[in-house]
């Protein structure tokens, strides 16, 4: 079939939300008239895995069609392709964590795969804004220079503020890539713990490895989340447009609350809420602990997918004229050439001020901020590669809220602010070559 003509059968498929009720409703019906004829020794850890069934098969249409919606009208690449990272969220929790109910004896190596999802999630999240911004105002630097300075919120705000301009936005951007380089590094030294028996998950004990890593996870989470208010905070009146409170309340919830949870179930077993009289089919307390984690997860992911239904919804993305193939759309829904270029970035700047030297600046030319472009590298350019930047995606546009997706103007300040820079830079070079007492006639200058 031609690609138009195969396009529009998947897009007819997909929209009617009707289908992906009677999806639901047929998984339901199957899992509810099996549900009778269990046996009737069956135990808790049984019942407990197959409710967890139910809420599975009813979170996973859900999520994968809007999936699959954003990848039928993918047509700003810059933006959705974040967003169907964040998307995937809800799907691995879901799977994880059923998966773990069923084999408590793999679920810490499953479990581990879910937190790392986790801090992945926050980074996709900070380059969606970034992405955002970085097309609609190319000029972003000088907009957060002309702000008021903004003070750090509690508990920081003892210390000194950062800078507003490109200090800020990097410092925030590399605040929240930290935690996505923590998070598996500390995944890591909880696997060898766990393979040398000291790794103890739910033992709340200075004893053990599980205590330590919580404690410093919790930290590193917690600064990333610090920074995504901090930033939003500065450029609350610029984000408006992509509504974006309740994107961060569904990633923000879905993150805090399977961590913190977790805490209180540890604490549960810590003071003997539960303890070893009662562990049904598990093996030990700290099995029923990490069990009731799942199990709640497996819920919780049910409501996670309605909401990321509705705050990342496809519908501002939708365009008469859409460009692309689905094949192409799914194939770079998996590159991740942004954030290998992140980390290496995040490395060498550590490397420089373990060195003592200066952070880079980039003054590059023709730079293009696309959906292959890296976090950090958008904050170190200059007014002018900015105010040269376009969009890359198929339909060179921008956000503007549900149902239309407008053609980016050039900010009126952005040629006059360039041009006055560019002057400034040439008239100090020609006084400091003449000497003090020389002095030249102004004249435009022709920067071709």
């Amino acid at each position: 079939l031609p690609q138009g003509c195969l396009r529009s059968r998947l897009q007819l498929f997909t929209e009617s939300p009707l289908i992906l009720y009677f999806i639901c409703s047929v998984c339901n019906a199957v899992v509810l008239s099996v549900l009778p004829s269990l046996p009737p020794k069956v135990g808790i850890h049984t019942k407990a895995w197959f409710i967890a069934g139910i809420f599975l098969l009813m979170t996973i249409p859900i999520s994968l069609w809007g999936i699959l919606q954003h990848l039928v009208h993918y047509t700003q690449p810059e933006l959705q392709k974040p967003i169907i990272r964040i998307l995937w969220m809800v799907p691995i929790y879901s799977l994880d964590s059923w998966i773990a109910l069923k084999y408590p004896n793999i679920a810490i190596y499953v479990d581990t795969c879910r937190e790392c999802y986790e801090a992945y999630v926050i980074y996709n999240f900070m380059v969606f804004l970034s992405n955002y911004l970085t097309n609609r105002y190319p000029n972003l630097v000088l907009i957060i220079e002309a702000k008021d300075q903004q003070k750090h919120l509690p508990p920081l705000c003892c210390c000194p503020s950062w800078a507003m301009g490109e200090v800020l936005l990097f410092r925030c951007k590399l605040g929240v890539l930290q935690y996505t380089v923590v998070r598996p590094f500390t995944t890591i030294i909880a696997l060898i713990c766990e393979l040398v028996g000291v790794y103890d998950e739910g033992n709340f004990s200075f004893k053990n490895a599980w205590t330590y890593l919580v404690i410093f996870n919790n930290m590193s989470q917690l600064f990333a989340m610090y920074c995504l208010v901090l930033f939003y905070k500065v450029l609350r009146e610029e984000l408006n447009p992509i509504q974006p409170v309740g994107k961060f309340l569904c990633v923000k919830m879905v993150v805090f609350v399977s961590f913190w949870q977790a805490v209180l179930i540890a604490l549960l077993v810590k003071i003997g809420v539960i303890s070893e009289k009662r562990t049904w089919e598990w093996q030990s307390v700290e099995a029923v602990a990490t069990g009731l984690q799942d199990f709640i997860i497996c819920v919780e992911m049910f409501f996670a997918a309605i909401a990321h239904h509705y705050s990342f919804t496809y519908k501002p993305y939708v365009q008469e004229a859409e460009e692309g193939s689905c094949f192409d759309s799914f194939l770079a829904m998996w590159d991740i050439s942004d954030i290998r270029a992140d980390i290496s970035e995040q490395v060498r700047n550590v490397g420089r001020t373990v060195l003592g030297q200066p952070r880079k600046i980039f003054f590059e030319e023709d730079h293009e901020q696309n959906e292959h472009t890296s976090l950090l590298s958008s904050s170190t350019q200059d007014p002018i590669s900015d105010a040269a930047s376009m969009p890359s995606s198929p339909m060179s546009g921008h956000y503007q809220g549900f149902g239309h997706t407008v053609t980016p103007l050039t900010t009126p300040t952005t040629t006059t602010v360039s041009d006055g820079i560019y002057n400034a830079i040439v008239a100090e070079e020609n006084e400091d070559s003449l000497g003090p007492g020389h002095s030249t006639p102004e004249k435009p200058l022709d920067k071709s």
